[in-house]
């Protein structure tokens, strides 16, 4: 992308009117692009008419800044400037429409947030627009909120629904959602053994706790299940209770959640064509409400959770950071969820990684997620009753301890996605390390040895676009501490050196590998080594062999005999294996003899002995390894931890 200041190069233009910085700043984003804080508008033809729409869109997104006096042509910023008389024109005219309500809806730019600054071929009017809170949306253009409300997408401004202004209009109320009296339901609509068994893990986490003594009204008056409105006199079972211990026909019955789903689905051990191996979703025999949902399918979204268990004195700790994250996450689906939008919460438990789905939109943005401290919830109530059993967090720092707990593992970062038409807000959590081996190996392979010697930034960059499909400035900085605009110079760089391919966006532009390094479409996931939720390299060293570990990864391993490099010995390996690889039935005692000799001097993964000899790893491992294990013919490398996520398997005498 090239940024053309009229006739002459960026290096010339001077900043004269305002400070440097921001000057640095517009012509960083004019150079580069790649998000959606910035929007340059010509105003050659006088005030530019969709700058209300960009302003709308930005202050009910994420904010930003809207310079006018430049030009947007296709990859191309042409910072063309106006005249000192016409700069003054721009900004009444600005001030005029701004503080008038048959223009915008709402006043939200102070003094200080518009500035000129002059350039070579004229001057440029920067208008900074603030996010506003939920309470002020929607800001919308005009005097009717349903057809001048807009938001900000990565390929610029779009339209709100009517539905979407609704909504905004419903979060912007200070009573919660979960709040709302619900007409014509009752206490026979709660499901009474799921009240009582909250109440048993209430007495567990809170004993002594005051609400404890109260029952009936009284104590789900406190817990928010039932609301008496001063203003209206109205009192009622709110949303919250039907939803938190409601029976399932009720929830879904017009006036209450009848787009109400909650839905667990264990794709573990199957193929990507195939259907789930386990399932948790209404069917009729369970209430379906979220109370219930929640104690059934948190064993599910746990069982043999493969991470190292950890002491605290003496004592096991069961409770690893990364079940902390997981639980944080499976209940802020369900306590940030708008449940009049369709979908439901959807949980998927992978074999290398969790995707967890609520219907709604943020309240925040992805920014003040990362950074914490902001809590905004949509159910205040469901917050507060899960919180009473010990579950959930209220300091706005649920995300933050998703992502520390994924951090704890060396785990890439969980990936919070935003999508739209219906609203969904989706949660990735892939179980798999920063840089896993096999993705190492692939890359070394394609682009050769000098892959080594590429920069760590570099690397996990390259790594992602192959895990991930793509990678953007956004999923960057969830992996690395660089700046975005430094990020951006680093994908860009790359790109002219074709390692990879623009979309050729300016605006959030994706980076893919070319079809030269992509690798075939079933490397893109690694196998399942560890037979549950792991994939094969989803811990702190994903190295298949001691001796040659991750350029990202400088822990060594433990000091017993050690194999030559992978690489070194491959053609030697591949001839071994070769005696039974790819063939159909094999018999057993061959299979062995040539495990043996495989491991004979060497540590092999699971990953590595199932690629030689191009078998399923799960297969291989039931069938084959185990045995030999229990047999003696085997030893593991980490002997008091089976599951350890360096395993490997070595013979324990020559064959």
């Amino acid at each position: 992308m090239q940024v053309r200041p009229n006739c002459c190069a960026v290096d010339r233009v001077m900043a004269k009117a305002a400070p440097l910085p921001l000057l640095d700043r517009i012509l960083e984003a004019a150079r580069i692009g790649e998000n959606d804080d910035w929007e340059f508008k010509s105003s050659k033809g006088g005030f530019p008419a969709s700058l209300w729409e960009t302003f709308s869109a930005m202050a009910n997104s994420a904010g930003g800044t809207i310079v006018l006096g430049a030009t947007e042509r296709g990859p191309s910023v042409v910072l063309d400037g106006v005249s000192p008389g016409q700069l003054e024109k721009l900004k009444k005219l600005f001030w005029d429409q701004h503080n008038n309500r048959q223009t915008i809806s709402r006043a939200s730019v102070a003094s200080g947030d518009v500035q000129d600054i002059e350039v070579e071929s004229g001057w440029l009017l920067a208008i900074r627009v603030q996010q506003v809170s939920r309470q002020e949306r929607p800001i919308y253009k005009g005097q009717n909120p349903l057809e001048g409300t807009y938001k900000r997408r990565h390929e610029g401004d779009y339209r709100c629904s009517p539905d979407e202004v609704r909504r905004m209009l419903a979060d912007a109320d200070n009573i919660p959602a979960d709040a709302r009296i619900l007409d014509g339901f009752g206490l026979d609509d709660l499901d009474q053994p799921s009240l009582a068994a909250f109440r048993n893990l209430f007495q567990a986490a809170k004993p002594g706790h005051p609400w404890l003594a109260l029952s009936g009204k009284d104590q789900l008056e406190k817990l928010g299940c039932w609301r008496y409105d001063r203003d209206s006199g109205e009192s009622g079972l709110t949303l919250a209770g039907l939803l938190m211990f409601g029976k399932h026909q009720s929830i879904i019955s017009p006036g209450a959640a009848p787009n109400y789903l909650v839905d667990f689905r264990d794709y573990r051990g199957r193929k990507p064509q195939e259907r789930w191996g386990d399932r948790l979703f209404p069917d009729g025999t369970w209430e379906a409400n979220l109370f219930q949902f929640y104690q059934r399918s948190w064993p599910k979204v746990v069982a043999d959770l493969k991470v190292p268990f950890s002491l605290k004195g003496v004592q096991r700790v069961d409770e690893t950071p990364v079940h902390e994250a997981l639980r944080e996450a499976v209940v802020n689906a369900m306590i940030h969820a708008d449940y009049k939008v369709g979908g439901g919460i959807v949980i998927m438990r992978h074999d290398d990684r969790y995707q967890i789905e609520n219907p709604g939109t943020l309240l925040v943005s992805q920014e003040q997620l990362r950074r914490g401290g902001v809590s905004e919830c949509r159910n205040k109530s469901l917050q507060r009753m899960f919180m009473l059993i010990g579950v959930g967090e209220q300091a706005g720092s649920g995300f933050a301890r998703i992502q520390d707990g994924w951090k704890d593992q060396r785990w890439r970062a969980p990936r919070l996605i935003e999508q739209h038409g219906p609203d969904r807000v989706r949660l990735d959590m892939p179980m798999i390390s920063l840089m896993p081996q096999w993705a190492f190996d692939t890359l070394r392979q394609k682009i050769g040895a000098g892959f080594e010697r590429l920069s760590q930034q570099t690397q996990i960059a390259l790594a992602t676009a192959m895990i991930e499909g793509d990678v953007t400035n956004t999923r960057m900085q969830d992996l690395v501490a660089d700046h975005p605009t430094d990020i951006t110079k680093l994908l860009r760089s790359l790109v002219s050196k074709e390692l990879l391919v623009a979309d050729n966006q300016r605006r959030w532009t994706r980076y893919r590998l070319p079809a030269a390094i992509a690798p075939r479409q079933d490397l893109f996931t690694a196998p399942a080594e560890n037979g549950g939720s792991g994939s094969p390299h989803t811990g702190r060293n994903s190295s298949p062999l001691p001796g040659s570990s991750s350029p990202l990864d400088t822990k060594g391993g433990e000091s017993e005999p050690q194999g030559e490099d992978l690489d070194t010995k491959r053609g030697e390996l591949k001839a071994i294996s070769a005696r039974v690889a790819g063939k159909g039935k094999v018999a057993p005692a061959e299979m062995r003899a040539v495990i043996l000799e495989l491991c004979s001097g060497r540590y092999l993964s699971l990953a590595d002995l199932a690629g030689l000899l191009a078998r399923k790893p799960e297969n291989l491992r039931n069938k084959t390894l185990t045995p030999m294990i229990r047999e003696g013919l085997l030893r593991f490398r980490h002997s008091e931890q089976p599951n350890h996520p360096d395993q490997a398997y070595t013979a324990t005498e020559a064959p």
